[in-house]
């Protein structure tokens, strides 16, 4: 299902809807959030997690013209995973300043270091933050746009209950992790 103008609540409505519904959208962002050692989160985005993103951007906004409705629909849109791939939102995040400062110098592009690893299959590396320039010498980005981009056969065996890794091979931040069996059952459904 794709996001479109009529496909999304009115203010009104999901004002009504918007607390009793958190719980199941917490559980749901829960179920599709992988934590990667101590600092790195990775929340696995879908069709749900945009839209709920998208409506509460024009909540929050105050947005119910056909034009800002559009706008945001066009910029959270390509979060949506297509059939093939795993998109996801990856999160640096250290609570000291200090330290955050120090540790994104040290993770100049940890992002690109990102993969998947498909039992019996090759590593797939992300691709990331596509149609943003985040180039920066001095400090990577607490926040990076992830697409994992898999082969045929990877997704047929991940459907099939394949096992998958996730993992990092940034000198200054060496992680890997099999991602866990619920949370794989829900990512498996992205891939068709």
């Amino acid at each position: 299902m794709t996001i479109t103008r009529d496909s999304l609540l009115t203010l009104e409505a999901y004002a009504k809807i918007r607390k009793t519904d958190k719980p199941a959208v917490i559980a749901h962002r829960r179920l599709r959030s992988v934590h990667l050692g101590e600092h790195i989160t990775l929340q696995f985005e879908d069709e749900q997690t945009i839209r709920r993103q998208i409506q509460e951007m024009l909540h929050i906004e105050k947005i119910f013209d056909e034009d800002g409705i559009q706008g945001e629909i066009d910029a959270y849109a390509p979060l949506v995973p297509d059939g093939s791939n795993w998109k996801a939102t990856m999160l640096i995040e250290y609570p000291d300043p200090n330290e955050r400062k120090r540790e994104l110098s040290r993770l100049i592009g940890v992002e690109d270091r990102m993969f998947v690893e498909v039992e019996g299959h090759a590593r797939v590396y992300a691709i990331a933050d596509e149609d943003l320039d985040r180039e920066n010498e001095e400090k990577t980005s607490s926040v990076h746009f992830l697409r994992f981009e898999l082969p045929p056969a990877a997704c047929q065996a991940v459907r099939a209950g394949a096992g998958v890794r996730l993992g990092c091979d940034h000198t200054n931040y060496p992680a890997h992790m099999a991602i866990p069996a619920d949370t794989l059952a829900s990512l498996a459904g992205d891939l068709r």
